[in-house]
């Protein structure tokens, strides 16, 4: 059985295909993947990015954090993904402690790449530029991720709202453009107010994909699991249930993608607001 189901009138998706979408305007959608089918299934739904998310600790080994996930852990499901998918883009996160310093970094990278991503992300902000440029320099795309960082859950005190002052959206603005400058070609924002999200995305040149951080990032992503109302306990304010309203997972997944590129999805009651 053969999971890739080629289309000729779709292109593969490269990093080239999501700048030129960011530049006419056109929402990128993203969704976490775990394993071959489902990452088939979404890309015959016409997804663009699919993410192998270290969110895979949470939704599939059952942890409360995803720092437990190892690059072993990656690497395995990484190139499952990379099976089922012929069209999406395929980005792949480095999982916690997984590089600590530039050259732990390539070579970490290097497996997720060999595996079959396209990219790899990294969480953090301007302490990574010298990591980032490492990377790119020796050919690995890099998507950074700022906001809420779900490997420093321990030392942000738990899953919280970032950016909320006008110091910390101010920072998280001159990271941004720190990373780009380093060499990051794509960056997702996460659990940030939507006013926010609006000014990393004017203040940068690449596509920002965002998870809680508003209707004007050059995207969204949601994990899979949680579109499908189908991860346990209480869903974050940016999520929304996809299935609920839709006959099959395919259908959830094409409602998802045309909500987002319709600019319906998220809504006002899926944001964040900054502080008075």
């Amino acid at each position: 059985m053969s999971y890739l189901q080629e289309n000729p009138s779709r292109p593969v998706m490269t990093i080239s295909h999501l700048q030129e979408m960011r530049s006419r305007g056109e929402k990128i959608t993203t969704l976490t993947a775990y394993d071959a089918s489902f990452a088939a299934l979404m890309d015959r739904a016409g997804i663009d990015v699919i993410l192998v998310g270290d969110s895979l600790g949470n939704v599939i080994q059952g942890h409360t954090s995803t720092t437990p996930v190892t690059i072993a852990d990656m690497v395995y499901h990484v190139s499952a993904v990379a099976r089922g998918r012929h069209h999406a883009f395929l980005l792949a996160d480095m999982p916690f402690a997984s590089y600590g310093n530039p050259d732990q970094a390539l070579e970490n990278a290097a497996a997720l790449m060999r595996a079959g991503a396209q990219m790899v992300k990294l969480e953090g902000g301007r302490h990574l530029a010298n990591t980032v440029k490492h990377l790119v320099e020796h050919g690995v795309p890099v998507c950074a991720h700022l906001g809420l960082m779900p490997q420093s859950v321990h030392t942000m005190g738990g899953f919280k709202v970032q950016g909320k002052s006008p110091e910390a959206a101010q920072l998280a603005i001159e990271d941004a453009q720190i990373l780009e400058k380093a060499g990051a070609q794509l960056l997702v924002l996460e659990a940030i107010p939507s006013t926010l999200g609006q000014k990393i995305t004017q203040a940068i040149s690449i596509p920002t994909i965002g998870i809680g951080a508003g209707p004007d990032c050059s995207g969204q992503v949601l994990v899979m699991h949680d579109l499908l109302g189908a991860f346990p306990g209480r869903a974050p304010k940016f999520v929304k249930n996809f299935l609920a309203t839709s006959n099959s997972i395919e259908e959830a997944f094409k409602t998802y993608i045309a909500e987002v590129k319709k600019g319906q999805f998220p809504g006002p009651e899926h944001c964040f607001k900054a502080d008075a």
